[in-house]
């Protein structure tokens, strides 16, 4: 009998971390195909440089170390990596945004830590801090729904806005962000997060033509789609519910909280829940089983983090998603809810 050491993420099924990966970005499908129904090819083009980059990245950082650079593509973890750091960007960002976040997540957040189950952090939510950190107008530069733009965006033009900042026609990212309206448009939740800072009620904010459905043109239907690949992951047991019951749940109380007691400032409770990032972040990125808590109970308490941090965030912060900057947070919070949440070892009465 042989016994192989592993570092993590481990499962209680026999499945392959490349399995496990594999069916994670293939739940993700739905939520791609809603991304590019409503904002367009630029989608596809963030996720394909950042195939890319991450390949070549990680075998680099493999070489380096000294390990076969085969082993860059065979546990899937810098694909998946990659891919939820492309679908967190705007889809026409320049080229070089995607480069330098996937690198980032890559090569500092991964590899200087040690490499696969020795981050500490979740490496495309670092990589996606720094990017909005230190470029936020090209982070913050989302198009419009296709169905409210008042200019068509091809193939073509994807491509070369992705490359060269103009479309075929000359035309650039801010006014490509003009709605048939003639307004500039922003994001649902910025957009309301600006409203009510201005002393508009929530009715007021709600009325302009990107709130025609529940919760923003285009975002309602992408959150109901990574919501639908995430309830998948769910029933093949490759995540447990813990994190994104906790995490929804986190972000629901103290929305219905505010929106009793503080209606004029609440954001919604629809809004919270079915726009910006939420069930990406609650069923693909916060359940990482490398930065996340390890026991169930553990589990639910960072879930729970998470969604609250990102109604502070969302409420009180400067950033109108908050999603990237809560998970790194409850990131630094694993060591403790492990410490207290972990079943005790046989033989040991307590903890000191």
């Amino acid at each position: 009998m042989s016994f192989t050491i592993a570092t993590s993420p481990h499962t209680h099924q026999r499945r392959t971390t490349q399995q496990v990966m594999r069916w994670v970005y293939l739940c993700m499908i739905p939520g791609v195909a809603a991304l590019t129904y409503f904002f367009g090819w630029g989608v596809w083009l963030q996720m394909l440089l950042a195939l890319i980059t991450a390949i070549f990245t990680e075998a680099a950082c493999m070489w380096l170390r000294g390990r076969s650079a085969r082993f860059a593509w065979r546990d899937h973890t810098a694909i998946v990596t990659a891919l939820l750091l492309a679908v967190s960007i705007p889809a026409y960002a320049p080229w070089w945004i995607i480069v330098i976040g996937t690198s980032f997540s890559i090569v500092v957040v991964k590899h200087v830590y040690g490499g696969v189950g020795q981050n500490l952090f979740n490496p495309a939510m670092a990589g996606y801090v720094l990017l909005l950190i230190s470029f936020p107008v090209q982070m913050t530069s989302w198009p419009v729904p296709q169905s409210l733009a008042q200019y068509t965006i091809n193939f073509a033009d994807s491509v070369s806005l992705v490359g060269s900042g103009y479309t075929q026609s000359g035309y650039n990212m801010e006014q490509l962000r003009t709605g048939v309206d003639g307004a500039t448009m922003a994001t649902p939740l910025d957009s309301v997060k600006t409203d009510l800072s201005r002393s508009l009620t929530p009715t007021e904010a709600l009325a302009k033509p990107i709130f025609n459905d529940i919760a923003g043109i285009g975002w309602m239907w992408v959150n109901l789609a990574f919501l639908l690949g995430g309830l998948a992951l769910i029933y093949l047991k490759i995540i447990s519910w813990h994190i994104p019951g906790g995490l929804l749940l986190g972000l629901a109380v103290p929305s219905i909280l505010m929106s009793l007691f503080a209606p004029g400032q609440a954001i919604g409770l629809s809004l919270h829940l079915l726009s910006g990032a939420t069930m990406l972040g609650a069923f693909f990125i916060a359940t990482d089983p490398v930065t996340a808590a390890t026991s169930n109970r553990g589990r639910l308490y960072f879930g729970l983090l998470i969604g609250f941090l990102t109604f502070v965030i969302r409420t009180w912060g400067g950033y109108p998603d908050g999603i990237a900057f809560a998970v790194l947070l409850a990131n630094m919070c694993v060591p403790v809810i492990d410490r207290y949440t972990q079943p005790i070892a046989y033989g040991h009465g307590g903890r000191s």
